[in-house]
């Protein structure tokens, strides 16, 4: 809006920080970036998006890998032809691999799963089941799994190959110099004003109805939950510096033991090898993450989606398309599970079919946007 359309852009961002949660600072102590709300990933496919986000910041070549711990062994994940190996104790081909699972999985067919268990043993088997998915998603939702809808998994990949990067897309890598200088330089512009620390609501009778404006919180929030609280996961992050030089020799490690409170390990320090030297030695940053149903007044980070959830959903979207001169975008505003370039997509996309045509060519301005 402020380069192409020569638009002045107000933001303001109810934290002391641009950037939401993809927020990250450097450690004094350790130089080591850390992201204040948990490991964030850049990676997509678009190629309109990765053309965007180029033009504030480049990328290193980083690609993510997980493991997960699991009865005191580590595992590769996702689940692949390694972690099969090792978990069943033999060397399995493909073919056999495969077969082995088929066979596990026919346990339960797909089309008779009443709950979230017998769709995860329906796609996988048992074993994998109940060592990789039943603790770590009873702990994600604090819900035995079998009271959780099989809707919430379509599919549980498993690679039949060694083939361990979590993320199959086209581009993938981390801001060379962090996300926090990526964002502060998308905002670096003569026609963008930043205020931090301040809350839209305190200030919105001084812009409602007056100029267009788009809104990231969370979309019930905005109309004051009137149709009832949509709900929410949110996560506890506990941070650490500790004495040792590598604690778990990777970025994230999944706990995947239901009697281990939390959810994940990660160390950041992993996310940036190409910065090793500047770290400082014999120390290191290690945050544990706890998930758990978000109260008022804490950060929400996941929509649950219950259909109650999307039930109150609809008719929020009635009021805000209803409300004048207001889009509603991101993660909180569409209440869906954005990743960061989905996020970056959609705001695109936004500004292409709703912004641009109103400024440019004068349509009129169609609020809403909570459903794109």
């Amino acid at each position: 809006m402020a380069a192409e359309l020569g638009k002045r852009v107000l933001i303001l961002e109810r934290r002391p920080h641009l950037g939401g949660n993809a927020y990250s600072e450097f450690d004094a102590e350790t130089g080591i970036e850390v992201h204040k709300y948990g490991t964030h990933l850049f990676h997509t496919s678009n190629e309109k998006v990765w053309e965007y986000v180029n033009r504030f910041t480049t990328f290193t070549n980083y690609q993510h890998k997980v493991f997960g711990k699991y009865q005191g062994q580590v595992y590769s994940l996702p689940m692949n032809l390694a972690l099969i190996n090792q978990f069943f104790g033999k060397a399995h081909t493909p073919d056999e691999a495969r077969a082995l699972i088929a066979d596990q999985a026919s346990e339960i067919n797909t089309e008779d799963a009443r709950n979230l268990e017998e769709k995860a043993i329906s796609l996988i088997g048992r074993p994998l089941y109940e060592a990789f998915i039943k603790g770590y998603t009873a702990k994600q939702w604090q819900t035995d799994p079998t009271e959780l809808s099989a809707e919430i998994i379509t599919r549980l990949p498993v690679r039949y190959t060694f083939d361990n990067r979590y993320f199959n897309d086209a581009y993938e890598g981390l801001p060379t110099d962090g996300y926090t200088a990526w964002l502060t330089r998308m905002a670096d512009h003569p026609n963008i004003e930043v205020r931090v620390g301040v809350d839209f609501f305190d200030v919105a009778e001084d812009y409602k109805g007056k100029v267009p404006i788009i809104y990231t919180g969370p979309v019930d929030e905005y109309f004051h939950n009137v149709e009832g609280r949509l709900s929410w996961r949110t996560v506890d992050l506990k941070q650490e510096t500790l004495d040792v030089d590598d604690y778990q020799g990777t970025g994230v490690v999944n706990a995947n033991d239901p009697e281990v409170p939390f959810t994940r390990e990660l160390e950041f320090k992993h996310l940036h090898p190409e910065r090793a030297a500047t770290y400082k030695k014999g120390r290191s940053i290690v945050v544990r993450e706890y998930s758990r149903f978000a109260e008022e007044g804490d950060e929400p980070y996941y929509p649950i989606n219950t259909a109650e959830d999307r039930e109150k959903l609809l008719k929020y979207r009635d009021l805000a398309k209803a409300e004048p001169m207001v889009l509603f975008g991101g993660r909180l505003g569409t209440y869906k599970y954005l990743d960061m370039h989905m996020a970056i997509a959609s705001a695109l996309s936004m500004y292409e079919n709703k912004i641009r045509p109103h400024f440019a060519d004068g349509a009129a301005f169609a609020s809403g946007g909570v459903d794109e």
